[in-house]
């Protein structure tokens, strides 16, 4: 089955404009991202009191979801950036169809429309 798209749809529709402040956000949260890794690690490893064993075994473990959430942030965003750099930048994964400009506004590193995310989701 062949989806077929309206190209000049205003709602996915990039500009210049638009592709260089969402390429500024997506190296924005790259920056972000390292730096937060960066200091959850450190974090990490200057807490060894043993009278806080305990808190510092429950910040460990906020730590170690934080730091996985941020990779997976992470590599979202370079994934987006290379998408960019390759002219694939605003197409879902899946049905090939524009993200809308909107979403891509809100969550620059999309790689799924709105209806495809949904559908993702409700798999888990």
């Amino acid at each position: 089955m062949v989806n077929h798209q309206i190209i000049d749809d205003p709602s996915t529709t990039l500009s210049i404009e638009d592709l260089a402040a969402l390429r500024e956000n997506l190296h924005e949260q790259r920056l972000f991202r390292r730096e937060q890794l960066q200091q959850l690690s450190a974090a990490a490893t200057t807490r060894t009191d043993a009278l806080r064993v305990r808190q510092v075994a429950s910040q460990l473990e906020v730590r170690v979801k934080l730091s996985a959430s941020a990779r997976m942030v992470l590599a979202d965003v370079k994934a987006a950036l290379t998408r960019m750099d390759q002219g694939r930048y605003g197409t879902c994964h899946l049905c090939r169809r524009f993200i809308a400009r909107e979403r891509l506004m809100i969550v620059p590193q999309a790689r799924y429309c709105a209806r495809c995310q949904q559908v993702k989701e409700a798999d888990r």
